[in-house]
Formats: structure tokens, sequence, C-alpha cells
């Protein structure tokens, strides 16, 4: 999650919908309740960011109720620079390994690249060494049953990675995915760090099994009020609830109605969530609201993160935050 210019994205008018952006409907991935193991292995290292996945997280993530796991990987920080951009083995084996203790939970799994900043400074540049790495990736999990673990190409497009060139920069790495997994379900989501209103204009391959997404951060003067990323920051202290916030809630759950009637596709939340600077319970609030929101369109929802930053699970005291799982739909325990 690197979203420094969400608000710029959710202020946006959305453009006008071309069919020709509407690729082969595809049915809605099987997500249901998720959460996102954010802050572990998108850092430049694995640690870096204030903690490692443990061996026992995914049994108590199951343990909870939720379905699927969103592994965000910074990829490109473990592989060459030059063809065949090769990643470090023992990375790779990291990953198949937290692969394997979700799975082992039962859990399903969507893999992502994450944070490949050269790429959207660069897309054309780096476009060949994304595909290289998907091409890795992919033959890695090969194996997998693909009703359970899914490829997201490359979390947030943002800066010079636009709708564009997205197809351009992609599409060498789908490439290289269909390459060993001819049906497993791909995920693609729009600029402007995949706000929902990217969804509007967002073009997709033609290609069954690609399914879109976006991240829903709104209003971003509450969600990352005082986020030290952010080039100005939003002040603490912003409240959430009011007619406004209802209004633009609903808006926004009419907006994927109508992408689900225009193009037969149903995307799913990527992420969403707020900062842990706002009290557990206003946070509560704002993701009970949020869920129960969307719920009406029946989509899948990730919520932003299992621990760190915007948690809803608490590493130290090793408890769920209270009325966090209710916020979610899950049963408190």
């Amino acid at each position: 999650m690197n979203l420094k210019k969400l608000m710029t994205a959710t202020a946006c008018a959305a453009l006008a919908f071309s069919p020709a952006l509407a690729a082969a409907q595809t049915d809605s991935l099987p997500v249901g309740r998720c959460v996102n193991m954010g802050n572990h292995l998108e850092p430049p290292k694995e640690g870096d960011w204030g903690r490692k996945i443990a061996d026992n997280d995914f049994q108590i993530i199951a343990a909870a109720g939720f379905d699927t796991i969103r592994l965000p990987v910074r990829w490109s920080a473990y592989a060459d620079d030059a063809a065949p951009y090769t990643i470090q083995e023992s990375f790779m084996n990291r990953v198949k390994h937290v692969v394997f203790l979700a799975r082992e939970a039962g859990l399903n799994v969507i893999l992502d690249d994450h944070h490949y900043e050269e790429l959207y400074k660069e897309p054309a540049k780096h476009a060949p060494r994304l595909a290289g790495l998907w091409s890795q990736i992919a033959s890695e999990f090969a194996d997998q049953p693909t009703e359970h673990l899914w490829f997201e190409i490359e979390n947030e497009p943002h800066d010079k990675l636009t709708h564009k060139n997205l197809l351009d920069t992609l599409t060498p790495a789908l490439s290289a995915i269909r390459a060993t997994n001819a049906d497993r379900p791909v995920i693609i989501g729009g600029e402007l760090w995949s706000g929902i209103n990217s969804l509007a204009t967002l073009p997709l391959p033609d290609d069954p099994h690609i399914v879109p997404t976006f991240h829903y951060y709104d209003p971003f003067p509450f969600t990352h009020q005082g986020a030290t990323w952010v080039d100005t920051p939003p002040p603490l202290g912003r409240k959430y609830g009011t007619q406004e916030d209802q209004k633009a809630l609903d808006d926004d759950v009419q907006k994927i109605r109508d992408y689900i009637t225009r193009t037969g596709k149903t995307p799913f939340m990527g992420e969403f969530g707020a900062i842990d600077l706002i009290p557990v319970a206003e946070r509560v609030q704002y993701q009970k609201a949020v869920r129960t929101a969307f719920d009406a369109v029946d989509i899948g929802m990730c919520a932003w993160a299992y621990t760190n930053t915007f948690p809803l699970y608490d590493s130290r005291t090793k408890k769920w935050l209270p009325g966090m799982l209710d916020a979610m739909g899950l049963k408190d325990k």
C-alpha cells in the first residue's frame, strides 16, 4: 500500500465508459473475507517495517473465519537487473513456504507484485523485467490449485503507469503467466493507485480469467490522517459517519453495481482500512460501514492489514482488536 495521491484519484471524475474496455465475462473470484499480510514481504527487506510472518499466523487468521489472504511481495528487490532477471532462490523459497502455510491452514492466496517502484517511473523500460519475474513466479506456483491461488500482476499502478500504457506494460507478464498457467485467475487493478474511479476506464485483456480489482480508502482525510508517507498528511481528528460520508459511500457502491452491469465482471476490493492513529472504536465503525455497504453487491473484500499501520490484529497481545472481527462480518472471539 502506497497511496500518496489516492485523494486526488478519488476526487477525479470518472471518464465515460467505452464498451471496448470490457473483456469476456467471468465469474466473480471467491475471495470472501480476506486480510492483507501487509508490511511483511513488500518492504525493501523482510522485517524492515517491524515484523516477519510467523508460521502460526495463518492458523490464527483461518480460525477467525477468514477465507483468503492477500500476500504483497516486493519481487523486484530480490531479482537480478539483467535478463533473465533471476529471483534469489532463498527468497523464492521463503515465499513458497509462506504460501504453503497459508494453504495448509485452508486459506486462498492472492500473490501479487508490490512496490516495483522503477516500473511506475519507466513502465516501458521495466515491462520485460516484470514479465521475467512473473515467468519464474508462475512456473514455481503452477502446481497450486487454480481455485485457491491467484496472481495479481502489479499492485496499484500510478505515476507513469496509467491506463494509456497499462496493457502494453502488463501483457508481456500475462503472456509469461499463461505459458504455465493457462486458466489461473489473474487480477488487474487500474491507474491512480487503483481507486474505485479507475474502474470506469480500466482496460482489460481479452482473457476470460482476468479479474478486476479496486482499493478503497475513502474518505482519504479520515483513513490517512497523520500518515507520514503521504506528501501532505491529512490532519488528525477527522471523524467518520456524517451524512456526506454516507452519501459518498452509497454512491461508490452504485459504481460497483454499474460496473458489473456494463462489463459482466465482478471486481473485488483488494484493500480497505484506516490508520492506527485513529482510536480503535472509530476504525471499527469505519471498517464495518464500508464492509456492510459493499456486502450489498456481494463482492470479496481484503482488509489492510493483519498487523502494522492499519492493523486488525495485535501481535503483542495476540488478540484481534476489539470489534474488528465483527466489523469484517466474522464472529468476534
